[in-house]
């Protein structure tokens, strides 16, 4: 028999959480109908499981490998949201990320065990994606791609008109604004103040591999809304390319850069 105050602060402890779980959902199946369902399904089953049980697999879950899963779920869920279809999004989420087993997935899907593995398997080739330039470069490339996002995120503007060719050009599609045609702006003073009034949008800006080199992705709330894709030269930056157009976006290869 379960003990009335274990399921007392199981029932607390998921209440708690309610919120998260219900965003989580909400960005893994885009429908806040679904993402209540899924929520109030996963209370159901865990309110069917025993406490005890409940507990133990607590208990086992190791803190490194709990902080490592924790700081790759955002940009892992923001390309799993963007370039996956419904299907391989469901069932590469639910199993590299939330450990559920591909028998439990299945069901969801309405297809067997084995082809819900391959789906989940096509998800996770695109999540990691493949760097197309030398380990050197791409390490090099990133060193400049993050000081970039590092300055504008600190307002530091030296640091940043550092970064840039003092004939760097910035282009933008016409879903960057503030105009309705597509944007040209040359010149490392005037492209770093751009880059100083965004300040807070490079908050929700984080580092990816975009069509197999560096760049930028901005998604704020989780879901992706621009790319910046960076032209590099003799570690200064030459030309910023930024994609807003969600048909564009569509066809960039977005990926997870390794730690």
């Amino acid at each position: 028999m379960v003990r009335v105050d274990g399921r007392a602060a199981l029932t607390e402890r998921f209440e708690e959480h309610r919120s998260r779980l219900g965003a989580v959902s909400y960005r893994m199946l885009g429908s806040l109908s679904e993402a209540d369902d899924a929520v109030q399904e996963a209370w159901l089953r865990l309110n069917r499981a025993d406490v005890g049980e409940v507990a133990g697999r607590e208990d086992t879950v190791d803190p490194e490998q709990e902080a490592v899963m924790a700081d790759s779920v955002g940009l892992a869920l923001l390309v799993v949201l963007d370039t996956l279809t419904p299907a391989e999004r469901l069932a590469f989420v639910l199993h590299d990320l939330f450990a559920v087993s591909f028998d439990e997935i299945a069901p969801l899907l309405g297809r067997t065990s084995a082809a819900t593995r391959q789906l989940a398997s096509r998800a996770r080739r695109r999540v990691k994606g493949a760097p197309l330039v030398s380990e050197g470069d791409l390490t090099r490339r990133r060193r400049v791609v993050e000081a970039f996002l590092a300055a504008t995120r600190g307002g530091n503007f030296d640091d940043l008109v550092s970064l840039l060719h003092p004939d760097v050009v910035l282009r933008a599609d016409r879903a960057v604004g503030p105009t309705p045609r597509p944007l040209v702006v040359t010149g490392a003073v005037t492209v770093a103040k751009g880059a100083m009034a965004a300040m807070q949008r490079a908050r929700s800006t984080q580092p990816a591999l975009v069509d197999g080199t560096v760049g930028l992705a901005m998604a704020p709330l989780g879901r992706l809304f621009l790319v910046l894709e960076f032209t590099i030269e003799d570690d200064l930056i030459t030309g910023i390319d930024i994609t807003a157009e969600p048909e564009r976006l569509a066809g960039l290869e977005l990926a997870v850069l390794d730690a």
